[in-house]
This record gives C-alpha cells, structure tokens and sequence, in this order.
C-alpha cells in the first residue's frame, strides 16, 4: 500500500460540490480517503479569470499503481464535465482538476506523469491544504517537509 495525495481544485459551478462529488467518485475506485483537508478559496494561479477557486488535498491508502491512478483520476474529471486538460501551461477555468501529488516516496517521470508533482512546492494552494493532513511528510526529491516547503513559500511570497 502506497499513501497518495490528490489535489483538488474546482472554480465552475457549485465549487464545494464538484470537490465533495469529485471525493465521493474517487472513494468508489480508491477506497475511504485516509484524510481530507478543509477547502481553502484561492485566487487562480498562472491564468486569469474572475472566478476563484475551491482547493482540497485528500490521501488514500492504495495498492494501485501510479499508472492506475492517472487513470481513474483523468476518468474521473471526465465524468465531472472535464472535457480538456491544460496543455504548454495553458491553464483555464475548470469544473474540476486533479494532479497527483504524491505517491509514498516514490519518484516517477514518464511522459505521462511525474511525480511529484513538479510544480507543488511553488503552489500556496497545494502546499497549504497537504501541510494540513501530511505537514511532516517528506518531499521526496526536495526533502524537505510540506510544513517546510509551505513556510519557505510563504517566506517567498512575504506572507
């Protein structure tokens, strides 16, 4: 068994219910999550748009492989609505989004996936909610802790 972290996120529609619909989906194929976060409101990150966002960080316990969960997580925002993933950094408004975080210590780059996520210790409304539930796990390339990673960010950002 392998701890997974999924971000969520969600800034169409009913926010807080694409996240809980989007948990309740991913409990089906993943089992009862081992902890969920509380949804934090955030501003989006790398595009504009005047709808904000509802973030979440939820940890299942599985024996599934990374493959596995790309994916039952990409099945899953298609079955929310999703009908296409951001491409070259090209980000838009979205009724929900899942990356993968983490996958216990493992490192993974493939074409299709790396993990960690790449671009997880530059993202308050990733590391906030994952310090919430995994504040002592450690990054496994960085190795730092999330608690770590967020207080540097916040360091950065002067918060």
């Amino acid at each position: 068994m392998k701890r997974l972290f999924l971000s969520l996120g969600s800034n169409l529609g009913d926010k807080k219910e694409n996240l809980m619909r989007t948990i309740e989906k991913l409990s089906s194929a993943l089992g009862t999550p081992a902890a969920v976060s509380s949804i934090i409101e955030t501003e989006p990150w790398g595009f504009t748009s005047a709808n904000s966002f509802f973030n979440c960080v939820a940890a299942f316990d599985t024996p599934l492989s990374p493959t596995e969960i790309l994916h039952i997580t990409q099945e899953t925002e298609r079955e929310m609505g999703r009908t296409a993933k951001s491409v070259n950094g090209e980000y838009k408004d979205r009724i929900i989004d899942i990356d993968i975080l983490l996958y216990g210590d493992e490192t993974i780059n493939t074409e299709n996936l790396t993990i960690p996520h790449p671009l997880m210790h530059k993202r308050l409304f990733v590391l906030e909610p994952l310090a919430q539930i995994a504040p002592r796990h450690l990054h496994p390339t960085l190795k730092k802790t999330i608690a770590e990673l967020l207080n540097e960010l916040r360091s950065c950002l002067n918060f």
